[in-house]
């Protein structure tokens, strides 16, 4: 593990530079004194111990929250409001049980700009492209069913098809796959994987998983209690590409060891 550096090399699309966020009405921190760069198409995973600020985290890369202090900039833009180039997905898929699987994932093409004043025009290409996705995530020919109709980690590829029908230039998940089965999850896995391989967007995943971190992430990052500070930095010694017998590698579990161990030191203090 290393110290959070002040800056990093190359060019940089996440930018936190000592953030911090008050509770409402309140001298108390969720999250303070964060400082962390992504280089572009970076995908990142954050691990820390309930209640340590990685959804505020979130909330603050996404613009939902204004940070109380200090600056962040996504691609080179100071973050001002909620951001129209990001595509979310949740632990629950919070897919809409009176549409079809595919109009779920059309659904951000509808309401987001600039798709939303062409999105009838354009339509048929709109609706090609969802299939695509959908047939890359093994969902072909389930475009017609309802959320009833799937499995729990089919509805979690229709979630992550709808966070990335807009092609977002960052994709953030919070414990996506934290609900599934554990066949379920690393399938899930294997397909997020293929699917970052492919388009390189930036992720951040959030996720208690250390397994996950260790098998998705190219750099992982520890947070403390709450409030939730940046304490070690992690890169991501594995090479890719990683399939999942690199799992049972003695590589990859001394990774997880050590995340493991520094998650025992942030909660025993």
């Amino acid at each position: 593990m290393s110290a959070v550096p002040d800056t990093f090399a190359g060019d940089t699309f996440v930018d936190f530079r000592e953030v911090f966020l008050a509770y409402d009405n309140s001298s108390e921190c969720a999250v303070e004194d964060i400082t962390l760069q992504t280089q572009p198409g970076e995908f990142i995973a954050i691990v820390g111990p309930s209640g340590c600020g990685k959804s505020t985290f979130m909330k603050l890369a996404t613009g939902l929250k204004a940070p109380t202090r200090g600056t962040i900039h996504i691609g080179g833009e100071p973050v001002t409001g909620p951001l129209k180039f990001v595509g979310m997905a949740f632990q629950a898929p919070t897919l809409l049980p009176w549409r079809t699987t595919l109009d779920n994932v059309l659904l951000p093409l509808e309401i987001v700009e600039p798709y939303r004043n062409t999105f009838r025009k354009d339509r048929p290409k709109h609706v090609e492209r969802a299939l695509a996705l959908l047939k890359t995530v093994g969902l072909d020919g389930y475009a017609d069913k309802y959320p009833w109709e799937l499995s729990g980690g089919m509805q979690q590829r229709a979630s992550i098809c709808r966070a990335l029908i807009h092609e977002p230039k960052m994709l953030l998940l919070d414990e996506p796959f934290g609900a599934l089965d554990a066949f379920t999850r690393e399938e899930l896995w294997c397909v997020l994987r293929d699917l970052w391989t492919e388009r390189r967007f930036n992720v951040i995943l959030v996720t208690h998983d250390l397994r996950e971190a260790a098998f998705l992430a190219d750099t992982i990052y520890v947070m403390s209690k709450r409030p939730g500070r940046i304490v070690a930095r992690r890169a991501n010694p594995l090479p890719r590409p990683r399939d999942l017998d690199t799992t049972y590698t003695e590589p990859f579990s001394a990774l997880v060891h050590e995340l493991r161990e520094h998650i025992g030191r942030v909660r025993s203090t």
